[in-house]
């Protein structure tokens, strides 16, 4: 029979708990441990689980591993102009951890955290037992819960899977393909998917087209001296845009004009599913112009930081040159049967949502979503990382996710020292604890 002194003795306690080790969990490691900060990492699964298994087998970063990584360790095979395929990604975590010897521990899983009663910090279930904690960290980033939409067909005939279960086109059965969304994902599966032979339709919704490169430099080199990763939130009206890049056979410029010419079949938002019909909405020139624009802006941009710092810099006049609209952009589908255009399947490229389920705190707006200040949490001893603007536009990215993680260690190490803090008559409590003996030999040791 267990005694309340042997469960009392079961319960492990640390200053800090972390929960995820992908690369916010182990940017938060490396700063936690720069400042001596106890603390411990739990992953439920290996590190940088999500990707080694919840990607496609081509994935490769969408920035090149001169940018992409965090600035104590460079990717050593791969070209720093180059993009690391997803297996060197997680690699690269892996050994970062061990570079500081981070105290992760994989294979537990978090199940609850709860706030403390009537004393400091959380309790935490976990599926290894119980942990106390002053502090909870949630790096488990924005990749939580795959979303398909409500308007998804009930139609059992066909395949639908979402882009985090999507591995090749060899997964996918006979017949045609609609990919449903116009980000990195939706765009990269699309056109793999094409190049392997399948008839393919894509439904674009509004995006961001940028650069690949632009007169020698990446997009990420002209958004970090531009200063657009530093922008403190998006811009309002833009909260479904996403962000059309690849690092895909090399890297190239997203063109949706250059996709439709290579066989993809492009269309609007999709908008039902009835009968066996999927219509869509009658915005796709729009969405078309609007990426246009942005990509242009970007041109724009550039060129004026060009002229104004004096940079020597080749012109690329090419890059202006805009393809003529393709037949499926001057004349859109609006209905499309699906047996009729022999498509099985679907494969839904629309994003995730954030799941913490897990953590019973008052920490969440009414729609679920953290409420914080640069990951700081409006409820006391919790902290938010990885997410996207948690600070800047850079956040979502490897990093982006270091230097928020440094501000949070920051703000964790200061608040230990607030804590830590004791008043003239506690300290001469506890001075008056120390026997004569053990005074004097404290007073030894510390001559």
């Amino acid at each position: 029979m267990n005694t309340a002194k042997d469960t009392e003795m079961a319960i492990e306690k640390i200053d800090t708990l972390v929960i995820g080790a992908g690369q916010a969990g182990v940017a938060m490691s490396e700063h936690l441990s720069k400042l001596d900060v106890p603390h411990l990492v739990l992953e439920r699964n290996r590190i940088a689980e999500r990707w080694r298994t919840e990607r496609w087998d081509s994935l490769v970063a969408n920035g090149p591993a001169w940018h992409d990584r965090f600035p104590g360790l460079e990717f050593d095979d791969v070209d720093p102009d180059g993009f690391a395929p997803k297996e060197r990604v997680a690699a690269y975590f892996e050994a970062y951890a061990k570079k500081f010897n981070a105290p992760i521990r994989t294979g537990v899983e978090v199940k609850k955290v709860e706030r403390n009663v009537g004393r400091p910090g959380f309790t935490i279930e976990t599926s290894e037992g119980v942990i106390e904690a002053n502090r909870v960290v949630a790096a488990t980033g924005p990749f939580q819960r795959p979303i398909i939409p409500p308007v998804a067909p009930k139609d059992g005939k066909i395949t639908q899977i979402h882009s985090a279960e999507y591995r090749n086109p060899e997964q996918l059965p006979k017949g045609a393909v609609l990919v449903i969304g116009s980000g990195s994902s939706g765009v990269q599966i699309a056109d793999e998917l094409q190049r392997s032979g399948k008839q393919v339709y894509l439904s674009v919704g509004p995006h961001d087209r940028p650069p690949r490169a632009y007169r020698n430099r990446d997009f990420c080199w002209w958004l970090g001296v531009l200063g657009e990763w530093d922008a403190p939130a998006m811009r309002p009206g833009t909260e479904h845009v996403t962000i059309a890049v690849s690092g895909a056979r090399g890297g190239h410029t997203v063109d949706f004009r250059s996709l439709a010419n290579q066989g993809i079949t492009l269309v609007g938002m999709t908008k039902s599913f009835n009968n066996g019909e999927v219509t869509f909405q009658s915005d796709l020139a729009s969405n078309i112009a609007h990426g246009d624009e942005n990509y242009l802006s970007l041109l724009d941009a550039a060129d004026a930081y060009i002229e104004r710092n004096g940079l020597d810099l080749p012109e690329e006049p090419e890059a202006r040159n805009i393809l003529p609209d393709p037949e499926c952009l001057t004349n859109p589908i609006l209905e499309l049967d699906l047996a009729e255009a022999g498509i099985t399947s679907i494969v839904w490229a629309t994003g995730f949502a954030v799941d913490y389920s897990w953590l019973k705190v008052n920490a969440f707006d009414e729609k679920g979503k953290p409420r914080h200040q640069r990951g700081v949490s409006t409820e006391p001893g919790v902290y938010f990382v990885g997410l996207p603007w948690l600070s800047r536009r850079g956040s979502s990215f490897i990093w982006g996710v270091w230097h928020d993680a440094k501000y949070i260690a920051d703000h964790i190490a200061t608040q230990r020292k607030y804590f830590s803090y004791r008043d003239a008559s506690q300290r001469q409590k506890t001075e008056d604890l120390i026997t004569p003996r053990t005074k004097h030999l404290t007073d030894k040791t510390t001559v």
